[in-house]
């Protein structure tokens, strides 16, 4: 019986493509003084290279703006402020987001997050999605003192739940750091394909977030 299905955040719940893509856009037209001097287009190309999909924290992405650019009037901790300030409202879910997290805890499913990163702006944008009451456990590394890929964070997120790891599955977009570190601590490894990424070494795929329940009502009905 599949009790638990946990999730990474960005790139698997939260579209964070589209999201960074909306935050930038806003940030550069409202601090256009500071920033006009930059074609948008450069500017939201190089901002995108620099952060990594996510894997590098802004302070490092601005001050290389900054000093790339000559971006005067405004400093690199303005510019970061403003981000943890303005993110969560731009944040952008994946389609069916929430229809799926209700059709699994209408299946009887404890659903858990696992994410890498800041607590607070990880949990504001959380909220922003308006997913929180779905969720019976979320572990965010900065506020857990451990980050995925260590088996721990897996393991105590499942203590909390009160589940074993073979009736867990664990999805998210990154083939290590997510898929195959879910399946070291035990569980069963769902990829949601990304661009960034060819292949992944997972028990199920999947393109859309809706194809899980059929993943978990097929092998509740294998189980059974």
């Amino acid at each position: 019986m599949i009790q638990a299905v946990l999730f990474d955040l960005d790139g698997t719940l939260l579209n964070r493509d589209a999201s960074v893509m909306s935050f930038i856009d806003d940030q550069y037209d409202r601090m256009h003084q500071s920033l006009g001097h930059i074609p948008k287009e450069v500017y939201a190309e190089r901002f995108i290279e620099l952060d990594r999909r996510g894997y590098v924290w802004k302070d490092q992405v601005y001050a290389q703006l900054i000093q790339e650019f000559n971006i005067e009037q405004i400093t690199m901790e303005n510019l970061l402020e403003d981000y943890i300030a303005h993110f969560r409202f731009h944040c952008h879910p994946f389609d069916g987001l929430q229809a799926m997290l209700e059709s699994l805890k209408q299946q009887g499913v404890k659903l858990g997050i696992i994410s890498n990163g800041k607590g607070k702006f990880q949990m504001d944008n959380i909220k922003a999605l308006g997913i929180e009451r779905w969720f019976d456990a979320i572990l965010i590394s900065e506020s857990e003192n451990l980050r995925k890929p260590d088996p721990r964070i897996f393991e105590r997120a499942m203590a909390r739940l009160n589940v074993l790891p073979a009736h867990s599955l664990f999805v998210g977009d990154h083939p290590t750091t997510d898929v195959e570190a879910a399946k070291k601590a035990g569980m069963i490894g769902v990829w949601k394909k990304d661009a960034g990424w060819s292949e992944a070494a997972a028990d199920y795929t999947i393109d859309e977030l809706d194809e899980l329940n059929r993943i978990v009502q097929g092998l509740n009905a294998y189980i059974d």
